[in-house]
This record gives structure tokens, sequence and C-alpha cells, in this order.
């Protein structure tokens, strides 16, 4: 474990100068690393209210915050700076950059906790300190999934109220986040629920509904359509942790947990969409992810990106990718990192984000695939893009069965055409580095060329390049 001072640097600015970091750090109970920046609206309201719950209480039992500045130049810097009554690191420190691919901080305000031996304590602070803004939990460490089920309530289709613990233990289940009010949720609720019916629960998930519904008779209308059940809509407190434990940024959103309490996917929802019949139940995440089950971690990890949609020998492919995955995934666990240091996807249909990564990757766009259900023209308006370019046309076409799923006039008059058969292409992405990309070879696809890819990208002999 690093020490404060390898993580932030010898010193560190105070209101009064320079001070050194061991020594203002040392006996803290928590240390507040605050991701910010003077031209970010939201960060300008929340600092105020940061500021003020650290000078009335926090301070007292033992926080320290340290400001990492995302400021475009020093005079920002210091103007923001000096509204502030904590710790900063210097502007231009050369830890700053690595403190935000470390922390994964993918938007500002941004607030890590690490605890007074600078253990991670948690990500989402700015949720956990405007919950407790008088420190009473500090150093708010998240609770577990069995801490946070210990007490919890479910009910079911007959209204009788179950222990939660006792009722999931040992059992495969997902956690179902959804609201009436959600559009996308009332399309893909029916589908969920005709294969739970069908077959998944015979295979052996439970499903438990937890609703972001405005109020108490919106979820007792919505949960009238579910066949599982749901946990009890009084209990806000514990529908929050479970939606911070479980990484939810928009709904629907369905988490899957094996039968010891330990997560399966957070992204399940393209699991089961991709096997509704649960053939490969319950869903254990293969070193290679398919990016029709979700981007998995690319926006926080550099990724190799295998394209073959229009392949014939995908499996191979993969093949040649899963020894580099799985090695780094164990050195990930060995080292206790939540992360591997190098993602792996493979691209098997041009249907939804394909497209989208190939245009910002300037590579050759390829016909949209067929949606599953039939689209039908509707009024353009606007909040909505397409699922085939990215972009918004003129003209829109809807799923007809609820899916949150629309195509341009353009990409709808492509969908299903033919295209001609290409090599596999590899290409390595890495989104953490300002949006980076890199190009690999095309052609066959083996474990040499994967691990010469990823050999010359850590040694940084590939010419960089943007994404658009």
């Amino acid at each position: 474990m690093a020490t404060f001072a390898e993580l932030l640097g010898p010193t560190l600015k105070s209101s009064g100068g320079d001070v050194n970091t061991t020594e203002a750090l040392s006996g803290k109970t928590a240390v507040a690393l605050y991701f910010s920046a003077h031209w970010c609206p939201p960060c300008r309201g929340f600092t105020p209210q940061l500021a003020g719950w650290y000078t009335s209480d926090l301070k007292a039992k033992g926080l320290e915050v340290v400001f990492v500045t995302g400021d475009r130049d020093e005079a920002a810097f210091n103007e923001y700076f000096g509204e502030q009554p904590w710790l900063a690191l210097p502007y231009g420190s050369d830890v700053i950059d690595g403190l935000n691919t470390k922390f994964k901080v993918q938007g500002i305000p941004c607030v890590v906790i690490l605890d007074g031996e600078g253990n991670l304590m948690t990500k989402d602070g700015r949720s956990s300190i405007s919950a407790d803004p008088t420190g009473e939990e500090m150093p708010w460490k998240p609770k577990t999934l069995h801490e946070i089920l210990d007490g919890a309530k479910l009910v079911d289709k007959s209204g009788s109220e179950l222990d939660a613990a006792s009722t999931l233990r040992g059992q495969v289940f997902a956690f179902y986040f959804s609201a009436h009010w959600c559009p996308p949720c009332r399309g893909f609720t029916p589908q969920l629920a005709e294969w739970y019916t069908s077959d998944l629960k015979a295979k052996g998930l439970e499903v438990v509904f937890v609703s972001s519904d405005k109020d108490e008779a919106a979820f007792n209308e919505y949960y009238a359509e579910q066949p599982w059940l749901a946990l009890s809509f009084a209990d806000r407190k514990r529908k929050e942790q479970l939606s911070t434990i479980c990484g939810v940024g928009g709904i629907p959103s369905l988490v899957i947990v094996d039968t010891d309490g330990s997560f399966i996917s957070k992204e399940g929802r393209g699991a089961i969409s991709n096997d509704p019949t649960g053939e490969e139940f319950p869903w254990h995440p293969k070193p290679v992810k398919n990016l029709a089950q979700g981007p998995g971690n690319v926006n926080g990890v550099p990724t190799v990106v295998a394209f073959c949609e229009t392949c014939s020998n995908a499996t191979e492919v993969e093949a040649a990718m899963t020894p580099l995955a799985a090695q780094y995934i164990d050195e990930a666990k060995a080292a206790g990192e939540e992360d591997p240091k190098i993602g792996f996807i493979i691209v098997t249909s041009a249907a939804g984000m394909s497209s989208r990564i190939r245009t910002m990757m300037s590579m050759e766009a390829l016909p949209p695939a067929l949606h599953q259900h039939p689209l039908e023209k509707k009024s353009a308006g606007g909040g909505w893009g397409c699922d085939g370019c990215g972009g918004h046309g003129e003209e829109r076409f809807r799923c007809t069965q609820g899916c949150d799923f629309d195509y341009c006039g353009e990409c709808n008059a492509k969908a299903g055409s033919a295209s001609e058969a290409k090599l596999p292409k590899l290409m390595l992405v890495d989104i953490p580095d300002n949006g980076a990309y890199y190009e690999g070879p095309e052609g066959e696809v083996t474990e040499a060329t994967v691990q010469t890819l990823v050999n010359n990208y850590l040694a940084k002999t590939l010419e960089r390049k943007q994404l658009g």
C-alpha cells in the first residue's frame, strides 16, 4: 500500500503555503480527494456545501480534504482554491493524471474517500458525505451486500413480507432496477417477465425489483405487472445503498448476484437479452467480453477490440485472445484490483455500439443489423439517438415492442444489407487517456499477434490517434 506521500507527492498547498504531505495527513480519520474545477458549474455548486460541512463538523472529526484540480490554467486554480478551506495538490503536479486514472474519475465533482492508512473506502464519496454531512459514519466505508440485505424486507406477489437474507441465501438472483415512469423500463419489463416465466425461473434465477418509482402508488401499479419479488418500497435508504454498491448509473439495470453474494455481472441486461433461455446461466463473464453484452469496463481500462462482424472465424479469434485476457484478470485478482490492467472485447455483430465505435475510430462503416422486432416511423422530436450511427436524422424509426431502440431513416434503409466478408481487425482503445486509440493488425489473429499489440502499446511504440 502506498503512503500518502507516495500517492500525492511530498508537499501539498495550504492557504498559508506549502506543507509536508505526511505531516499534514498524519492521524486523520479519513482523507477525501476532491476532483473539481472552477469551470465546472456542478463543482461550483457543490464546493460551498462541502466547505460548510467540512468547517462545521467534518474537520473536527478527522477529515482532511485534498483538492485535485481539473482547472485549465494556474490563474483559475488559484482563484478557485482561494475559496476552499482545505489542502490542494500543486497546480501541474505530475500525480494528478495518475490519480484520475487510478480512481477512474469520469466526471466531476468527484470525491474519493481514503481511510487514515490510505485504504480506499469509496469512490462515491460525494454521495456518502451528502447523506452524512456531520460525519457520524466517517470514514464512510460502504456496507457489503450481506450487510445491506441484513434486515431487509422483500414482498412477494401475495403481499407477504419475506426476510431478504434468508430468502436469497444460496440463490442466484438479479436486482432489477426499474421504474414505471421510465419508457425503456416499460419496454424491457414485459420481455424480462416472459423470459423469467418461460425459462429463467426454472433454471434457478430469482429476480428482485428495486423501484425508482416516485411514490408507492406507482410502485404498486408497476409491480402488479411483474412476476417476481420486490424490495419493500418504504425502504428508500436501502434502495440507495443497493444502487451504489451495484454501480447503477441508469435504468433499466439488471445486476446478477451469485450464490455466495458476489457479483456475477453488473451488465445483466445484456447477458440475459443475448441468452433469454438461460443456456449459459448464470452468465459468468468470459475473459473476452462480447460487445453485444455491453461495453464492460472499456471506459476505465485500455481495451483490445477485435472487430469480427463479418468473419466466419470469430470463435478462433476469441480463443486467441483468451489466454492473455485471463492472465490479466488473474493478475488483477491477485493484486486485489477491481479491474484488469488491459481489457479484451470481441465484436461479432454490426448491431448496437459496433457502428458508433467504428465511426469513432475512423473505420469503414458496415450496414447496421436488423433489430429483433419491427420498427415503425415516429415523430423525430428530440432526446433520442440512432442505435446505428449515433446521430439524429430527420426520420426516426422506433421498436414497435417497446425496446429502447431507434434507427434514423438512413440506417433503417440499410439495416440487414449484405456486407462483404472482411478479415478480423485488432484495435486498442484507451478512453482513460483522453480518448486515445491505436491501430492493430488486420488478418489472422493469434496469441502472438495479440501479445505483440499489447507489448507495443505498453512500450509506447504505437501511433496515438484521437477518438472522433
